[in-house]
């Protein structure tokens, strides 16, 4: 599972256990998840290319570093929603992207339903979120939408993968990079991720 970087901060494992904890409720789970989204991105961009640029401190001119280029954040409909917070608190210039696609229970593929993204999301670079990577299914026809927009360099971000979901990412789509939090034991006989931390849709909106 080379495209596959599991990111070890003990900030992060540390929220990840609260996070799996089947006490802690809508909110403490909603907090967490943009937390853990947000010390993710560190990793995540660590390789990300800067530009020098001139500015005026209030002394002197200086010569400094931005972002090399624009982000798109693209959301996997509706968990996804759950780490925008996250994100955008540290790219808070980033366009915004949706995608929205539910499992169908019996064959346990992907439908799609809504898909709006950045017009100029094939001059950026692509990071697409969603809590779980369990199928793999949604993961794999996100990064084929957003491939026919136009966009080339793209990474998926998710707090709890299965192996199944990344071996189905990967062949799927061998360009794009994974990161996670967790790589979990395996997934059950309803596509539920082991030991997972149950549906993060119902967890993060307070639905069940």
């Amino acid at each position: 599972m080379n495209n596959l970087t599991i990111i070890k901060h003990p900030l992060i494992q540390h929220k990840l256990t609260y996070l799996r904890d089947k006490r802690t409720d809508h909110m403490q789970f909603r907090l967490l998840v943009k937390e853990l989204t947000s010390f993710m991105l560190y990793e995540v961009m660590a390789d990300y290319p800067l530009k020098e640029v001139e500015i005026e401190t209030p002394l002197m001119p200086a010569k400094s570093q931005v972002l090399a280029r624009e982000i798109s954040l693209v959301l996997i409909l509706r968990a996804g929603l759950g780490m925008l917070d996250g994100l955008l608190a540290l790219v808070p210039e980033a366009r915004v992207g949706h995608i929205g696609l539910y499992r169908n229970e019996e064959t346990l593929e992907p439908v799609q339903y809504y898909a709006k993204l950045p017009k100029t999301i094939a001059e950026t670079d692509v990071i697409v979120v969603d809590p779980m990577l369990a199928t793999g299914g949604s993961a794999a026809t996100a990064a084929e939408i957003v491939k026919k927009a136009g966009a080339k360099n793209i990474k998926f971000v998710c707090i709890v993968a299965a192996p199944e979901g990344v071996s189905k990412l990967t062949q799927s789509h061998p360009d794009v990079a994974i990161y996670a939090a967790a790589l979990d034991v395996r997934l059950n006989d309803h596509g539920y991720i082991l030991p997972g931390l149950g549906d993060a849709g119902d967890r993060l909106f307070g639905t069940k």
